[in-house]
């Protein structure tokens, strides 16, 4: 498998391989998707395949414009307007009652579906140039990191998927927020690149759900996923961090006023930026990964905007076992 730049020709070949029932891989601003036509349950069966994901999981559609929602979804009144209006294109997922036109697989058997439309030139021109939704969950193995370089798909997916396309690392870097709207509730499923506090502000009180990994209802909400191969242990705070271990690599929020493990210690962001700390999360845990080290200690950030959605991710990460293999466990899951 090589990976393609997003020439005019190879976007014209990428969307031809979605028409013709292929899996591609993705940039978004969120983090690279691996994306089929929403509509051919056979090429979303492949996704499930490639990444070895269960079925009971459900997808995020992603759309270019909002009349592809009358196709997929029903909104429910307009709060669902509203959000679309301020945070599309962008980092925003909304779960709303499905059409019957969408297949099954895509939404778990659910009769609601997730929609988002991704703030990211290549992704557009890719589901407009295929002429129809596509739905992508995140294009790496089933519970493990998700992906914010083309490369890191290459390492995970490799000659699973049909096409790789490379739009260089991705600016949010982490997973887009998810807002279930009914009738009687707005919920937030899932911490993600919008804070709560803006979705507040714009449609009033939300409520928070928790894992629900028996029947998940969206994307992320599987008690650990977000996983490198090498543990991780979440610190109570930097005071309570070993750095004397010589078995550890560490991740730090900000850069402290004392000397750290420098080939073994990487920051999210020194000057203490949560939105930089997010866009740096996966590829930080991605360099990690590959240390010749045990463990992964984990400073938290202040769970604050975006850095809920940041701990929600090492929250879940250190949750996984030492030895756990995510292909073979029914409590992983990640979504773009």
């Amino acid at each position: 498998m090589t990976i393609s730049h997003p020439s005019r020709k190879v976007m014209r070949r990428a969307a031809a391989v979605i028409r013709s029932g292929g899996i591609i891989a993705f940039p978004t601003e969120t983090v690279y998707g691996l994306g089929a036509d929403a509509f051919n349950p056979l090429a979303v069966a492949r996704i499930f395949e490639a990444k070895g994901r269960p079925l009971f999981d459900p997808l995020i559609v992603h759309i270019a414009d909002l009349s592809q929602m009358s196709r997929l979804a029903s909104p429910v009144d307009k709060r669902a307007g509203r959000l679309a209006g301020r945070f599309w294109p962008g980092p925003l997922t909304l779960v709303l009652p499905k059409h019957t036109a969408v297949p099954g697989i895509v939404t778990a058997g659910l009769d609601s579906v997730a929609l988002r439309m991704p703030d990211h030139l290549i992704a557009l021109d890719l589901i407009r140039r295929s002429g129809t939704p596509i739905a992508a969950p995140s294009a790496n193995r089933f519970g493990y990191l998700s992906p914010t370089r083309a490369g890191h798909v290459l390492e995970q997916l490799g000659e699973r998927v049909d096409m790789i396309i490379d739009g260089g690392d991705c600016a949010v870097g982490i997973e887009s927020t998810i807002v279930k709207l009914t009738e009687g509730a707005s919920i937030i499923l899932r911490h993600g690149g919008i804070p709560a506090e803006e979705i507040e502000a714009l449609i009033g009180p939300v409520k928070m759900d928790h894992d629900t990994a028996k029947n998940p209802e969206a994307p992320g909400q599987m008690p650990h996923h977000y996983s490198p191969s090498v543990p991780v242990e979440l610190a109570a705070g930097i005071r309570q961090i070993d750095f004397s271990r010589r078995d550890a690599g560490f991740l730090l929020f900000r850069k402290p006023g004392f000397d750290t493990p420098a080939d073994r210690t990487l920051f999210l962001s020194e000057s203490g930026d949560l939105k930089e700390a997010a866009a740096n999360l996966f590829s930080c845990l991605h360099l990690l990964d590959r240390m010749e080290i045990q463990v992964i200690i984990a400073e938290p950030v202040p769970e604050t905007g975006v850095g809920a959605a940041i701990m929600d991710r090492l929250r879940k990460a250190a949750r996984r076992k030492k030895g756990a293999d995510a292909d073979q466990d029914p409590e992983a899951g990640e979504e773009a």
